[in-house]
């Protein structure tokens, strides 16, 4: 086993760069910690079920990284770093299954177009992670990787559906890790799991060679420890992909660096609107509404003004505004396509008539298949106009109020526990605007037996387009001056470590 004084645990982006600088560790040393953490974890002990795939190359790709830094090769900016994708990115060297056993051998033609970027950045895919199946709802289970467990409390889901992300990163296996989100999927299990979540701007961020669920909603960005590896995978994500037409939309709004909006005094002066009517009223909600009382009082101690806000008619507007079901069959009979002889299956047809999927999906299969058939151009269109009324509002409401952004907790009441279906989450304003939001670590609930740290609670910070950096900026803000993470005590550093090595 390595020697190595330095150890992945609560590892960045920069102080993985410092210690290889250093001399510290190498590559090799690092992916090799990453990967006994990975087999100490992830089906022994606490057996998280967060991988689905592990990289048999991981460990060449990392001795190829240290080859370059002994060269003096000018390196890449997330050069030699461990990352997680989600299983529905697409990877020429890998399987991409969705979570499916029909999936399981499914090697795609290409890498999708954020993995290359992420090749060419110099990270090293450790492998490919759980998650809800097909992404259909918010549970982290499949047929393939069974349930997904919450580091914090292993009786609790991680948040979904990339919540097998949200696992490994919370529990170190990895510095960074992916996810998409058509509902709230990287959000939720970044809240869940005391993470950074970024859903983007819609047309920031490529959705190509992304398994798809809702071209209309899905989104794809990073989850990560802290803000600052988060505007790192971010920089590298971001930009214009002629085959994903919407990127156009982001032409001339992609930053230089997001980093550069990361100051501790970003708070400063900022208007923030406190969005009640997305925090709960009964018992269940307490834990998490205690949280955000008290992360607004340190946002506000942080020179922020924060003001109760409404957005007029909510509840109507974002009732049922959803297009995943109209959209599921043809987006994934699309995908299939792309594969060609390669497809296991060619149609969503095809794959619900092998029937080999969780039978709670069944339901929501069917019902795919049932808008593919009968919906018509006109319902569509309907709730196309629903969310461009939906954004008309909400922009609205950022003007009228001088707001910079809107916060409330992303789910309001905890993460549930495992076997139930998460609810109450707040999701949909980001969804069905296409404005981005940021979820970032608030703090814990109460303790429990379960739960010796408590179940983490995450705010989200919504904004106008192209608001990602100054998003990133106030939870920076507040991540250096409360220090609201905290890592999960069921993932502790491994016995062979050398002293003083954490």
């Amino acid at each position: 086993m390595s020697a190595s004084r330095f150890s992945v645990v609560e590892a960045t982006v920069a102080s993985l760069h410092a210690a290889l600088a250093s001399g510290e560790t190498t590559c090799v040393e690092v992916v090799r910690e990453s990967l006994d953490r990975i087999e100490a974890f992830d089906r022994k002990g606490p057996a998280f079920r967060a991988i689905i795939t592990v990289n048999p190359r991981a460990l060449e790709a990392a001795a190829e990284m240290d080859r370059l830094r002994v060269a003096g090769t000018a390196l890449p900016p997330l050069h030699g770093i461990p990352l997680i994708l989600k299983d529905n990115f697409d990877t020429a060297d890998l399987p991409t299954t969705g979570g499916a056993v029909t999936l399981a051998r499914s090697v795609p033609l290409r890498d999708a177009f954020v993995v290359s970027r992420i090749r060419e950045a110099g990270a090293i895919i450790l492998g490919k992670a759980n998650q809800t199946e097909l992404a259909l709802n918010g549970s982290s289970v499949s047929s393939l990787g069974g349930q997904t467990l919450n580091p914090y409390d292993l009786t609790r889901t991680p948040g979904g559906s990339s919540g097998g992300t949200g696992a490994a990163i919370a529990g170190s296996f990895a510095v960074l890790g992916t996810g998409s989100d058509t509902g709230q999927s990287i959000r939720s299990p970044a809240s869940a799991c005391a993470l950074v979540g970024v859903r983007p701007t819609r047309g920031l961020v490529s959705r190509r060679g992304v398994m798809p669920f809702s071209p209309s909603q899905d989104e794809v960005g990073p989850i990560t420890r802290t803000v600052e590896d988060a505007a790192r995978l971010l920089d590298v994500m971001a930009g214009y992909d002629p085959a994903d037409p919407v990127t156009a939309l982001g032409v001339g709004h992609v930053t230089t660096s997001y980093r550069e909006a990361l100051r501790p005094d970003a708070l400063r002066g900022a208007r923030l609107g406190l969005l009640e009517a997305f925090m709960g009223s009964a018992d269940v909600h307490r834990p998490v509404n205690d949280v955000v009382r008290e992360a607004v009082g340190r946002l506000e101690a942080l020179g922020a003004t924060v003001i109760a806000v409404e957005i007029p008619g909510l509840d109507a507007l974002t009732r049922d505004l959803s297009l995943m079901r109209l959209e599921l069959a043809d987006a994934f009979d699309g995908y299939l396509a792309t594969l060609g002889e390669r497809a296991p299956v060619r149609t969503l047809a095809e794959f619900v008539d092998r029937g080999e999927f969780r039978p709670s999906l069944r339901a929501d299969l069917e019902a795919a298949l049932g808008a593919q058939r009968a919906a018509s151009v006109s319902e569509r269109e309907q709730m196309h106009r629903r969310r461009d009324l939906l954004r008309t509002v909400v922009q609205r409401v950022f003007e009228a109020e001088s707001l910079d952004g809107i916060l409330y907790p992303h789910q309001r009441r905890l993460a549930v526990p495992v076997g139930e279906e998460q609810v109450d989450r707040n999701g949909v304003l980001a969804n069905s605007t296409g404005y981005p939001a940021v979820v970032f670590p608030a703090g814990f609930s109460p303790p429990t037996p379960s739960a010796p740290l408590g179940v983490p609670v995450g705010l989200e910070v919504l904004g106008p387009a192209w608001a990602e950096g100054r998003l990133l900026g106030f939870a920076y803000a507040y991540e250096q001056a409360a220090g609201a993470r905290r890592r999960p005590l069921s993932t502790p550093p491994l016995a062979h470590r050398s002293p003083g090595a954490d």
